[in-house]
């Protein structure tokens, strides 16, 4: 039998580079179990900590098991073809960053900010860098819509904590290279940081409250709290830098005419900030802005933006009634009087008490002498912003803009009494021209001028846009105020005003305005309900504030006031008084409960200072007179007034309302007592 030789194996290469030793014996095997029991190098397997992936066939597995799978399959046991085939394959994608839910985002925004507020609150000159940190925020693309108002409404809280009650000025060269100690440092760095950061926020703000047309409802959003921040800044702290720009976000979203919650803001805060203003700086500031902004639109605003004028503390500060003599103050409480206790004595030498001294007459000086520089300063501010207002008003009179015409007669109404009496004349004339043209186009006249441009259409709709009775009312009150808050020697004597046009007007309209279904309602309301499909009534928003809100019966009481008991241009003839009496008592049979009220309480003032003049209208017995009475005369002479009675009387004793029986036995009453 052939001896069987064993396989030949190449164990390992020859140290010396020649052919490697070939083994034929079984007894050397030895040489391969040595081999085998060397200890083989092992990696310690790491801990699995990533999450679980979703593989193509559809099955979860670690990202571990995954490259393992993949190295399995890549063995020294691989052919060439697998090889080409694994050089084909895509390379591995970049890991997706989770997307983080919205409410989680906005939990997380949330405490950062608070936290942020925090710190800032607690110690702001060691946090001055976080005011950056607020801003990056609210200036994240990645943010959500919320996230970002978030922000802008928390960086607008903590500055108007943290502001100073100053104005922060820039620091020149010299303030910088000037040596200073380490606190007036850190307070200079705290405040060059402040309005470093405040600048931003405003200028941030400026951008998104920008006007666009093609707008977003994120950007209208993200608009509408800008807005917000900067009306809640100027209101807060108004003295502080940046005061400029604040007040151009609110003009600018003012010049718009659309009526929404955000011009209704504004409006407020306009008008909270001519309420509060002492020195009349920031009054001034913002009056000058909106009358550029009213040229450069030619007055194509919204009327409620000439409403803010009304709040103005125009030279108004002196409410109490005078005379050249005295002064009618209000009545001060009697203060309770307390035991007198004893003061505790400080011992202080004879030096002492006379530096003291000498210190107490330099504070009271300083006192005096600031005070003095103030009013100063607050006169001629209120000088320049009525100068202002009035230019205003003066234009719009000029060019009749009609939704203007009732704000413009309110203001000059008002501040009647601040006019120079050099442009009484012309403002009269201004007042009757408006009155004309109330007239003729309640009789439906048109002028011929009208007619040859072909503006008839224009001059209907303008009709109807604007309530004519009311703006008469408005030209008559404001043309009594005229004389009211004048001399009296002075009004009858220099100025020879004559008011005669306006007491025909008044006593033509008294029928008018008796039949008038909504002479107890101001312009803001109305008795017709309001159409839901029309754009104008859906986005009309009505100010709360009582400007504008005096109802045609209060505008008539008024003017009849001035034209039956005033005496700035004499005492009334009795014709006058004889003939708006009648026309009175016979309005108050048509009028409704509170107006004919407040007509017969009239009456009765009239009685008590004219009782003798206005008798023979009730006893015909001392009448003197004769003829017809004329009830629908325009004139008033011309009514021949003695030649009547007053029969409404016995019909107003008769009224359903106790009240208004009342006050016509009243009325009678006094006037038997004059005889």
């Amino acid at each position: 039998m052939a001896r069987q030789t064993s396989k030949r194996r190449r164990l390992s290469p020859p140290a010396d580079g020649g052919d490697s030793e070939l083994y034929t014996n079984d007894g050397e095997w030895d040489v391969e179990q040595e081999y085998e029991r060397r200890p083989r190098k092992t990696t310690k397997k790491e801990e699995r900590t990533r999450l679980p992936i979703k593989t193509s066939e559809g099955f979860v597995q670690t990202k571990d098991e995954v490259e393992e799978a993949a190295e399995d399959t890549d063995s020294f046991l691989g052919t060439d073809d697998d090889e080409e085939d694994g050089s084909d394959e895509e390379p591995e994608e970049e890991e997706v960053k989770p997307k983080i839910p919205i409410k989680v985002q906005i939990m997380q925004a949330k405490e950062d900010l608070a936290r942020i507020a925090t710190q800032i609150n607690e110690d702001p000159e060691e946090n001055v860098a976080l005011f950056k940190t607020m801003a990056d925020i609210a200036d994240n693309p990645d943010s959500c819509l919320t996230v970002k108002k978030l922000a802008l409404a928390a960086q607008a809280a903590v500055y108007k904590d943290i502001i100073p009650g100053y104005r922060i000025r820039p620091l020149s060269e010299e303030d910088k290279a000037a040596k200073v100690s380490k606190d007036v440092r850190k307070l200079r760095d705290f405040e060059q940081g402040l309005v470093s950061g405040y600048k931003n926020y405003v200028n941030r703000l400026a951008l998104l409250a920008k006007p666009g047309r093609n707008t977003s409802e994120k950007d209208a959003s993200l608009k509408s709290m800008a807005i917000n921040c900067a009306c809640t800044l100027l209101q807060a702290v108004p003295h502080f830098n940046m005061r400029n720009d604040l007040i151009k976000i609110i003009i600018n979203r003012l010049a718009r005419r659309l009526v929404d919650p955000d011009m209704a803001k504004c409006r407020e805060t306009v008008e909270d900030v001519f309420a509060k203003d002492i020195d009349g700086v920031v009054s001034l500031e913002i009056v000058r802005l909106l009358s550029k902004m009213m040229k450069a639109r030619d007055f194509r605003i919204h009327e409620s933006v000439l409403d803010t004028f009304l709040h103005l503390r125009l030279l108004g500060e002196f409410t109490f009634k005078a005379s050249q003599d005295s002064i009618d103050r209000e009545e001060e409480q009697e203060p309770v009087r307390k035991k007198k206790q004893k003061p505790t004595r400080v011992f202080r030498t004879k030096r002492e008490r006379k530096v003291m001294k000498e210190r107490k007459v330099v504070e009271k000086d300083m006192k005096q002498a600031d005070a003095l520089v103030s009013h100063e300063e607050r006169d001629k501010n209120q000088a320049e912003t009525l100068k202002l207002v009035f230019g205003n008003y003066f234009r719009i009179l000029k060019q009749r803009i009609p939704h203007l015409m009732g704000p413009v007669l309110e203001g000059l109404a008002k501040y009647a009494r601040l006019i120079n009496q050099d442009f009484f004349g012309d403002l009269l004339e201004a007042l009757k021209d408006l009155i004309g043209h109330a007239e003729r186009e309640e009789q439906g006249e048109v002028d011929e001028e009208e007619e040859d441009d072909e503006n008839i259409a224009a001059a209907v709709s303008e009709a109807e846009s604007r309530d004519s009775r009311r703006e008469t009312l408005l030209c008559t009150v404001t043309a009594f105020a005229l004389l009211d808050g004048q001399d009296t020697s002075k009004a009858a004597t220099a100025l020879h005003l004559d008011l005669g046009f306006f007491m025909k007007h008044l006593y033509r309209s008294l029928y008018a305005l008796s039949l008038n279904p909504e002479v107890e309602y101001n312009p803001n309301t109305s008795l017709r309900l309001p159409d839901p499909n029309s754009p104008e009534e859906s986005s009309r928003i009505r100010s709360q504030n009582k400007v504008n809100f005096q109802t045609p019966m209060v505008l008539l009481l008024r003017c009849l006031q001035s034209t039956l008991l005033s005496r700035a241009h004499g005492n009334p003839p009795p014709v006058r008084l004889a003939s708006f009496s009648k026309r009175l008592m016979t309005s108050s049979l048509q009028l409704p409960e509170k107006s004919a009220l407040a007509t017969l309480s009239l009456l009765q003032q009239v009685s008590r200072h004219h009782g003798r003049r206005i008798a023979p209208l009730w006893h015909t017995d001392e009448r003197k007179g004769d003829g017809v009475f004329n009830p629908y005369s325009t004139d008033i002479e011309g009514t021949n007034v003695f030649a009547g009675s007053v029969y409404e009387g016995e019909l107003l004793r008769h009224h359903y309302c106790p009240q208004v029986r009342d006050a016509t036995i009243d009325i009678e009453k006094m006037l038997l007592s004059a005889k």
